[in-house]
């Protein structure tokens, strides 16, 4: 067995049986009397179990709280393999990423002390193993904590929320009432889904652009999953839409072998043609953001349809070579 089928064995045993000495441990965990102590050591230090030795008795105990019986204790995550102890790393460094600071570090960081308690034998071992994986998040909007804990909230209550939110698009702030349906992370920043009751329908908000909030103690109105999936996952990337029409792009050679393991939309449609070049067909509702998408891959890519689409690419190609012309 792995070391973190023996942590979960020496707990079980000691709470089954009260009280168990070194040779039975040695016998029932087939390990040498270092490796024994070293895992009792372990458990001990970096995962805050509450074995003692008892002298008089001759065994390994959990210690008791005063007139109360024995300290409760759970090892955090001991059914995992110890693979999938070191894969949670990742997750861990996921989890920091995506509310550096706010919410998430005041909530879960005894968790995640937990976690790398059991990512290395000591604090310098876990620490290294931490730095081996790095989330880059380019252009990150941070999120407030507290608008991501009231949503959430809301979220998870049931409850219809009042804001103030900032429409960028048209440069105004209006207050509106939204029964949240679903919180969406999607390149670095968070998002609601909402019906929102002025509008009679579903929206998309960025978390970011809130300026106020409170919950009512309303409740919130219900929209089947698949009704939000229909109306606001249908576009591309974070522009929602139910009616999208379809854009066919293709790539050169060059281009097409990493474009060709790409996924632009979960809809998507692809063709490798015989002379190496790649046609990808995504669907959208809205050109902002597939036009950006189109535009960093430069010469790499050709607009095939729609004309609208091709025309906006132009438009945007034209821009640049006019704000990078030389004076």
């Amino acid at each position: 067995m792995d070391r973190s089928e023996r942590f979960y064995r020496i707990e079980a045993l000691i709470k089954s049986r009260g009280c168990v000495d070194f040779a039975t441990l040695l016998a029932e965990l087939e390990v040498s009397p270092a490796t024994l102590k070293r895992d009792i050591q372990y458990l001990r230090d970096r995962l805050d179990a509450p074995i003692v030795w008892d002298a008089l008795d001759r065994g390994y105990k959990l210690q008791t709280a005063a007139g109360r019986g024995p300290v409760q204790h759970e090892l955090p995550g001991v059914w995992f393999s110890e693979r999938e102890i070191h894969a949670l790393l990742t997750m861990h460094q996921l989890i920091q990423g995506l509310d550096e600071g706010g919410l998430l570090s005041r909530h879960l960081q005894p968790l995640l002390e937990k976690l790398q308690g059991m990512l290395g034998p000591d604090d310098r071992q876990a620490h290294a193993l931490m730095r081996r994986v790095r989330i880059v998040s380019a252009g990150r909007r941070p999120v407030p904590s507290k608008w991501f804990e009231l949503f959430g909230d809301a979220l998870v209550r049931r409850r219809r929320v009042h804001m103030r939110y900032q429409t960028r698009g048209r440069q105004a702030v209006t207050q509106r009432d939204v029964s949240p349906q679903r919180l969406v992370h999607y390149r670095s920043t968070w998002y609601l889904d909402a019906w929102c009751h002025q509008k009679d329908q579903l929206l998309r908000f960025a978390l970011d652009a809130v300026e106020q909030a409170s919950i009512l103690e309303l409740k919130a109105r219900e929209v089947p999953v698949r009704a939000v999936e229909a109306a606001l996952d249908a576009g591309y990337g974070i522009f929602a839409g139910a009616r999208a029409q379809w854009a066919t792009l293709l790539f050169t050679a060059e281009a097409a072998r990493w474009v060709g393991r790409e996924e632009w939309h979960p809809r998507q449609k692809t063709r490798h043609l015989p002379d190496g070049r790649f046609e990808l067909r995504v669907p959208y509702a809205n050109e902002t953001e597939l036009v950006m998408d189109v535009l960093r891959h430069g010469g790499e890519v050709t607009v095939l349809a729609p004309e609208s689409l091709r025309t906006a690419v132009q438009v945007q190609l034209k821009a640049a070579l006019k704000s990078h012309a030389v004076p």
